[in-house]
Formats: C-alpha cells, structure tokens, sequence
C-alpha cells in the first residue's frame, strides 16, 4: 500500500508550478487532466526538463526491448508486436527468422507456414499477411533495405507512425518523433506532459505534445525510457508512487489509494 503520510514531492512539485493533484484517485487521470489546464506552458517546460534528466539518471542504456539484428528484423518484430508482449515476440523472432532471414525469403513463405510461427503473437493471420507484404516490398522496391524515411516506411502494410519512429530511431538514429505505446501514453497523461490529450490513447496529441516539451535529440530515448519506467515502477494498476524517483514532478504521485 502507498504510504498514506504528507509527501515532500507534492510540495516541490508545487513549488515548481506543477498543477495540483486531482481530485480523482481511480487511476488519477480525470483530476489531474482538469489541473493541468491551470500550469503555465513555460512551469510545464520546465517540469518536463527536470522528469529527462531523473529518466536519464535512472535508465541511461534505456533501449528497445524488441531483439534484433538489422533494421529489417526490427520492423518484423515491430510489426509482430501489435497488441502483443516483446517477451512473447522475443521468443517467437529467432524461430521465424532461423527459417526466413531474409526479406526475400520471407516475402516467398506460404501464409500458413508463417501463421505457425507467429501465431502466440495473436492476429497472427493479419500480422502474417503483413509481414510477408512488407517484406515482398521491401525485396522488390526497396532492393532489399528498409528504407529509411517515414513517408516511405508508412506505406509498407502493418507499419503505421508509431512502428516507423521504433525504426527510424532505433535502427537509423533519426529522430522523426516519439513511439507513443500503451506505457508511453500512460505516463504522458499521469505526469501531466500531454495536456491537449483526452486520455492516454490519444497518441496523435500525446506524441505532438511531448515533442512540444522534449529536445529532439531525445525523443528516441524519451520513449524508451518512458517504456522501461512503465514497466518496472508506473504500472497500470498499482504504480509504486513511493519509490517513483518522478513523484515530485507528477501531478498524479500519491493519488491511486
């Protein structure tokens, strides 16, 4: 159970402009949406700066946790990723990949031979279908190399914006904007950086919010980052607030009882 005893974050959070915290402690979102309206946009920036640095203290070699060894293997997993776990993905690649390595080769597999392979994934008829597309026009227009620009990553079957900016600022170093998943969008919306969202699957406002807030140069690692602190301390359910090293920048620490 979080500790229920005044919090020195709260205070520095105030101190620094954050909103106060809402009045809501379901999941401490509807509250904390209201409070945000009332922070300035430069408290906000400001708020947003301190959160980078306490992500950059805490996961320093924050990465994908997709395995891959080329950009092509990365897409794959990506694309396979789809309402999915990367543990489940993880033990599903090496599989596919020992047998296709190669977008050529997977691009001429049958569908049901894919589906076999990928089918712990779940949709794993569409993922297939996509897969082997993407890969057929990756071997064929793209003379077998991912390409490396969002225009032309978006138009592969599968691959929306938030699997192209996993690519391109993963495999290539471009910062095109930030992979906004279900962890990203989560803590976007508790720590108060996605202000014009409705909820936190808003990920069109999310991602043009955080880019707003967030250097370029960082908005490959933001989203990891924001990944890895979803997973191991900013859970869905039960957060653990009083170990959270970003409670006294978020307007939502303290308020999930």
């Amino acid at each position: 159970m979080p500790d229920k005893r005044p919090r020195k974050p709260a205070k520095r959070s105030a101190k620094a402009g954050a909103p106060r915290r809402g009045s809501r402690s379901a999941r401490g979102q509807p509250g904390a949406t209201r409070a945000r309206a009332a922070e300035s946009p430069a408290a906000r920036k400001r708020r947003a700066v301190r959160i980078l640095e306490a992500l950059h203290e805490l996961y320093p070699e924050a990465t994908c946790a997709l395995h891959h060894g080329d950009p092509w293997q990365l897409l794959i997993a990506t694309i396979l990723s789809a309402q999915s776990t990367d543990e489940t993905v993880n033990k599903v690649t090496p599989v596919l990949f020992s047998r296709y390595p190669s977008p050529a080769t997977l691009a001429a597999a049958p569908l049901a031979e894919i589906e076999e392979v990928i089918h712990s994934t779940g949709f794993f008829r569409q993922k297939a279908r996509n897969v082997r597309e993407a890969s057929r026009r990756i071997a064929e227009d793209f003379g077998g190399t991912v390409p490396d620009t969002m225009e032309a990553l978006t138009s592969l079957p599968g691959v929306a914006r938030k699997t192209a900016n996993v690519v391109l600022g993963t495999a290539f170093g471009q910062n095109e904007g930030v992979v906004v998943d279900t962890h990203v969008g989560r803590l976007a919306t508790r720590l108060g950086l996605a202000w014009s969202a409705k909820d936190g699957k808003d990920a069109v406002k999310i991602e043009r919010d955080l880019m707003e807030l967030i250097p370029r140069a960082d908005w490959t690692f933001l989203g990891h980052a924001l990944i890895w602190h979803g997973r191991r301390v900013c859970s869905a359910r039960k957060p653990a607030c009083a170990a959270c090293h970003l409670a006294p920048d978020c307007p939502s620490a303290g308020t999930f009882d």
